[in-house]
């Protein structure tokens, strides 16, 4: 019985042999070309080099896999959206969103486009609990957009008669409508000439 013990022991305290952060990483990558829909077990596993029984004991099912990429994805590829937030006026807060997705979608090193916006056009079911994450998390984004306006406002670096939440919710879209150009094969300076354009219609 003893025995039987030291060696359930063993096994369950055997360390993993891969480097979950790269797993996760390249479990990202394929997620951001395939979109969640798209990605199957099989590209998972092939991918983080691991077999199912892994991908499970360390990340759970592929559902909690998708959340924990998104974590990761945020604090990573997608990061320049918060620091944007930080940019000393509204305006360059904009700018500095627009080039940001812009760089993203247009780095030769990823996929094209953006992974959340990707994953949301690929769950049509609005009942989905991913796109329900998703949507959530688009949401969250556009409700600090539009904080970072209302203190615009009250800095008097934006008017007091614009609409912070009408505005943030303006640049979020031409932010997501610049991911799927890209992801559909628009050339970077095409692109930009769309932040160009979005920009003249900036507030005076």
């Amino acid at each position: 019985m003893s025995m039987k013990q030291e060696k359930t022991t063993a096994a369950i305290g055997r360390p993993r042999e891969f480097d979950t952060d790269e797993a996760l990483n390249r479990a990202m990558y394929v997620f951001w070309r395939k979109g969640y829909l798209g990605t199957s077990l099989s590209d998972l596993t092939e991918a983080m080099g691991i077999n199912r029984p892994s991908l499970y004991a360390a990340f759970g099912n592929k559902e909690s896999l998708f959340r924990k990429v998104l974590a990761r994805y945020a604090d990573g590829p997608s990061a320049y959206l918060r620091e944007a937030l930080k940019e000393p006026t509204a305006r360059q807060v904009a700018e500095k969103m627009m080039h940001g997705v812009v760089d993203l979608g247009t780095n030769p090193h990823n996929p094209p486009g953006c992974l959340w916006v990707h994953g949301t056009l690929s769950c049509g079911d609005p009942a989905d609990p991913i796109r329900q994450e998703l949507s959530a998390r688009r949401k969250s984004s556009e409700a600090s957009v539009r904080k970072r306006f209302e203190q615009a406002i009250s800095e008097g670096d934006l008017s007091a008669d614009c609409d912070p939440a009408a505005l943030a919710r303006f640049v979020v879209t031409v932010n997501c409508g610049i991911s799927v150009l890209a992801a559909t094969g628009a050339t970077r300076t095409e692109l930009l000439q769309v932040v160009e354009t979005a920009l003249q219609a900036w507030p005076q």
